[in-house]
């Protein structure tokens, strides 16, 4: 893509924003988009957004279940970017008039201690360098409309991420055996589905380990204090006005958020 391709999808994602509307899916109105391209819009964006005072405070890892991966008709990972304007306090309120079509997934988060930069990370570094882990929301969202998306539109679309929330029970890595963590997804009181650590590529530090080396292709690293989401241990859930979501996970306890109109 040349340049001005770029900045092209990057002015159609930020219009989206700014008007809060949806638009058409950027790899059916802009021909011929990769996946490197579609990194490079995020890393525009992001870029942008830093320039105007915005706080980078980690990554998210997308798509590392294979009920994600079935969902979007995709067969590999991607990340996206987490912003402080991103998180929500564990228990808040969100209005559902400042997302467009959110979805809510339960998640294991890492806080690193040490940075964690590829081509070569292993487990036991994600390991060594993590601080905590902490029970997580992901609230993703997306510009495309109707979710109508392929692996292209959402890394472009900073890997559909929308907002999170960390619980608040910290738990270091050697208290806890992160694969058989299990997760309960709670709509209003009711699971609406499970999952376990496994079921993010067998093991949620492999998912890390996978972030750090893939973030080597486009000279970025994982630095000490931010918070890495290692991907959703289920499918993902409409969230409507009124409901409350709990993720509950054994050993790990709970993040909970609340949607308004």
């Amino acid at each position: 893509m040349t340049n001005a391709s770029i900045e092209k999808a990057t002015l159609l994602l930020d219009e989206a924003y700014q008007d809060h509307k949806e638009i058409e899916a950027l790899s059916s109105t802009i021909p011929n988009l990769s996946i490197e391209d579609a990194y490079s819009i995020q890393l525009h964006r992001i870029q942008v957004a830093v320039d105007q005072g915005s706080i980078i405070t980690g990554k998210k890892i997308g798509l590392t279940s294979l009920a994600m991966q079935s969902l979007l008709g995709v067969d590999q990972p991607d990340y996206g970017h987490l912003l402080a304007s991103m998180e929500i306090p564990n228990g808040g309120a969100v209005s559902l008039r400042t997302l467009f079509q959110p979805k809510i997934e339960g998640e294991i988060a890492f806080v690193l201690k040490e940075d964690l930069a590829g081509p070569n990370v292993t487990i036991e570094q994600v390991m060594r360098a993590t601080d905590y882990v902490v029970p997580a929301i992901e609230i993703i969202d997306s510009r495309i409309k109707d979710w109508k998306i392929n692996l292209i539109d959402t890394v472009a679309d900073n890997a559909s991420c929308g907002l999170y929330v960390l619980g608040s029970n910290k738990v270091t890595i050697n208290e806890i055996d992160l694969k058989s963590v299990t997760m309960q997804l709670l709509k209003n009181n009711e699971i609406v589905n499970e999952g376990k650590g496994t079921d993010v590529l067998g093991d949620p530090a492999l998912c890390v380990a996978w972030l750090a080396n893939k973030l080597y292709e486009y000279g970025v690293s994982l630095k000490a204090g931010e918070v890495i989401l290692s991907g959703a241990l289920s499918t993902a859930v409409v969230a409507e006005p009124g409901d409350t979501f709990v993720a509950k996970f054994s050993t790990l306890g709970e993040a909970t958020v609340q949607f308004s109109k």
